[in-house]
């Protein structure tokens, strides 16, 4: 008897709510679904990283991969150490779902790679995630650190 892989709720919020990210680490899903995670914030420092606050939201996307899918993704060179937490988010029609989330183990305070926030922005806008967010997320573009990146790179 054929047996097939268990799929679980995942939600991503950065490098991985990018298609072609997910395909290199050999995940295609079948469905993508906008959601959004309450009580988060996120910043970049230097990649997407989102952090515990009452007065905010992360969205991102849910897709339902193996926990094989799971490995390969988080396991490929240059990932970085991200732990697996249960969360529940909010879909666009308001259903809310238990999901798994990969978050750092902490924050740094590096400049944000101002190229890959651009790739992120790019992906939200193409997801249709809601105009609060884009704008939310446009603020990395000319925060501070950001700045003081683009001056140190150039």
């Amino acid at each position: 008897m054929l047996q097939t892989q268990k799929r679980i709720a995942a939600f991503f919020y950065g490098s991985f709510i990018r298609r072609e990210v997910m395909a290199l680490g050999g995940f295609h899903p079948e469905t993508v679904e906008v959601a959004k995670l309450n009580g988060y914030d996120i910043t970049f420092d230097p990649h997407a990283n989102i952090f515990r606050s009452s007065q905010h939201a992360v969205c991102g996307v849910l897709v339902y991969p193996s926990h094989e899918e799971l490995n390969k993704l988080y396991s490929r060179d240059g990932v970085g150490v991200f732990l697996p937490d249960a969360v529940v988010v909010e879909t666009s029609d308001n259903r809310m779902l238990p999901a798994i989330c990969y978050m750092p183990p902490g924050r740094k305070n590096d400049p944000a790679d101002l190229a890959y926030v651009e790739h992120i922005i790019k992906a939200a806008r193409e997801h249709g995630f809601p105009q609060w967010y884009l704008s939310r997320l446009e603020e990395f573009r000319s925060s501070p650190k950001a700045e003081r990146a683009t001056r140190t790179d150039a």
